[in-house]
């Protein structure tokens, strides 16, 4: 059995200065700091029976700050938990959607123009130069999915972003590429989501979408 648990990253400096993320390439806050250490925490002390028994584990991250700045505190709080150096991969393919030149500039700089009536929302190019289309954003995160699930490992920790996060899921519950163009799954700042394999016919599920007690705290 298989599990995925995907973390979208905490609050970023980006989102407090009223910025457009992306590809920008925003550090985490203060809280969002406490945040990731809060995300860290709750994941191994989830994963600690699974990691004392042998079972292994993977971390992989957008290549983005934000993002890797919480990967390494996730892989730092397992490394304890299991007693052994767990390494962080960085993958750019598990990056944001990209929002070209729009990226860094105040938010409203640019003008997103939604889909006209027949076009595909799936190939829509929303009239900002250098943007991605969705399709184009899964095709990448659809690709990392399914080469960490031909991995060795029973528990994989993907951190990204909450835009990638939803093509993450559609990855993992087998949704051909296609047909997500009008789906959103929602996973806040700082959430976990568990993603899980049944153990006995193989079919995956999504257990629990965008947690975050965990923050309670924070």
């Amino acid at each position: 059995m298989r599990t995925l648990h995907l973390v979208t990253h905490p609050e970023a400096t980006h989102v407090v200065d009223g910025l457009v993320g992306g590809w920008y390439d925003a550090d985490l806050t203060e809280r969002g700091r406490v945040q990731a250490e809060a995300v860290a925490g709750e994941l191994a002390t989830r994963l600690r029976p699974a990691l004392e028994a042998g079972e292994r584990v993977a971390v992989a991250s957008s290549d983005l700050l934000r993002c890797r700045r919480t990967a390494e505190l996730v892989a730092a709080g397992l490394g304890r938990a299991s007693g052994r150096s767990i390494p962080v991969e960085l993958d750019e393919g598990l990056r944001e959607q990209s929002y070209g030149a729009a990226e860094g500039r105040p938010v409203g700089t640019f003008t997103q123009q939604p889909p006209r009536a027949g076009i595909d929302p799936l190939r829509h190019r929303d009239g900002v130069p250098g943007s991605e289309t969705r399709l184009e954003v899964a095709t990448r995160v659809h690709a990392v999915v399914h080469r960490l699930c031909a991995g060795p490992a029973e528990h994989l920790v993907v951190v990204t972003h909450g835009g990638a996060a939803t093509y993450v899921v559609t990855a993992w519950i087998g949704m051909p590429l296609d047909s997500v163009g009008s789906v959103r799954f929602v996973a806040p700042p700082g959430s976990i989501s568990t993603l899980r394999e049944d153990a006995t016919t193989g079919d995956r599920r999504v257990e629990v979408l965008g947690d975050r007690r965990h923050l309670e705290v924070c």
